[in-house]
């Protein structure tokens, strides 16, 4: 049986065409059928007087249900397109990072010919990654429907003014503030616009839905994650006439009016990722964002867990009578009864 390999590149690349021809002819020395789109075949053919060993063309050779999995070569925006033509197909996809930071990505440019050698070896694992989907109201009809992997954010139209926005939580409104912005992300978007704008990094095995506000004018405008069985939503404020966006993945946009809704829900549609190491996504993060982790020491071996010692005492809680009036001791905010010997 036939193993079809699709591969998509960014083309308007040098480096992503040469990892293509690279990576197809990879494919096809290790047994795999690599698969294009015509057009990018057509570019390659072009670009390097034609390829050296056969390639299928998506859509007259195979169809996408005949792919086994399908490679990515570029950044998160490559990956993200990709996810969009894999959106309603159980094809699983794996990323070669050709970008800067590239989180989506399993593998680096260097590491080519090893994710090829995984991928013919079977030697990979999938994941799946939650999904968003996006619903949006205006004057009682929904005027669009879409999805997101990243986010939904919901921008300032015009530069010089700002939107004014309510926010809402599984039916209930939370607050309303003037803003830049907003972005609703999921944990994979975590790591994206949300966290350009402050929010927190979540890691993907957590299932969440996250808000974070870009530049409020608010006391309490704070990143906040909710459960993923909850339904956000975002209304424009008609206090001023100034417009939003909305831009999912930063590839699909709506006009948002005053007066627009945007609804967020987990969506039942996940997009699977393919994986073939099995680095834990705190290495990934030290690795992409170069965290400093000098003097770590790490966990102790587990060969002296059971070594002889002294018996460890438990430490012991404060007697009740001793305790501050709520039980505990809160640095900063407890209260002080004053001296009795001085009164």
């Amino acid at each position: 049986m036939t193993r079809r390999i699709l591969l998509l590149a960014h083309m308007g690349r040098e480096d992503s065409m040469l990892a293509a021809r690279e990576a197809a002819a990879q494919l096809y020395g290790s047994g795999l059928s690599p698969v294009m789109p015509a057009g990018q075949q057509a570019q390659l053919d072009e670009r390097f007087n034609g390829l050296d060993h056969p390639t299928e063309v998506l859509g007259r050779d195979a169809e996408l249900e005949d792919v086994e999995l399908v490679m990515v070569l570029g950044g998160d925006g490559t990956i993200l397109r990709a996810a969009e033509l894999v959106r309603h197909v159980d094809v699983p996809l794996l990323g070669v990072n050709l970008g800067h930071v590239g989180f989506l990505a399993e593998s680096e440019r260097a590491d080519l010919a090893q994710t090829v050698q995984g991928i013919a070896s079977r030697s990979y694992s999938v994941e799946e990654r939650m999904t968003i989907d996006v619903t949006v109201w205006h004057r009682g009809a929904m005027v669009a429907h879409t999805w997101a992997l990243n986010e939904a954010a919901i921008e300032k139209a015009s530069r010089e003014r700002m939107i004014e926005v309510v926010t809402e939580v599984d039916g209930k409104p939370l607050t309303s503030f003037g803003c830049d912005g907003i972005v609703l992300a999921t944990p994979t978007g975590s790591t994206a616009y949300a966290f350009s704008a402050g929010g927190p990094i979540v890691w993907p095995e957590v299932e969440a839905l996250l808000i974070a506000p870009i530049s409020a004018h608010a006391l309490f405008a704070k990143p906040l994650v909710v459960s993923p069985r909850s339904t956000l939503a975002v209304e424009i404020l008609g206090r001023t006439d100034a417009h939003g966006v909305l831009w999912c993945d930063g590839r699909r946009s709506v006009d948002l009016p005053p007066g627009a809704r945007v609804e967020v829900t987990k969506s039942e549609v996940p997009v699977r990722l393919a994986r073939i190491s099995t680095t834990p996504f705190s290495a990934r993060l030290v690795r992409k964002f170069e965290l400093p982790i000098h003097g770590w020491r790490g966990p102790v071996p587990a060969g002296q867990l059971g070594t002889p010692g002294p018996m460890v005492p438990e430490v012991p809680p404060i007697a009740w009578s001793q305790g501050t009036e709520d039980g505990g001791h809160h640095r900063g905010t407890e209260s002080h009864e004053p001296n009795q010997e001085h009164t």
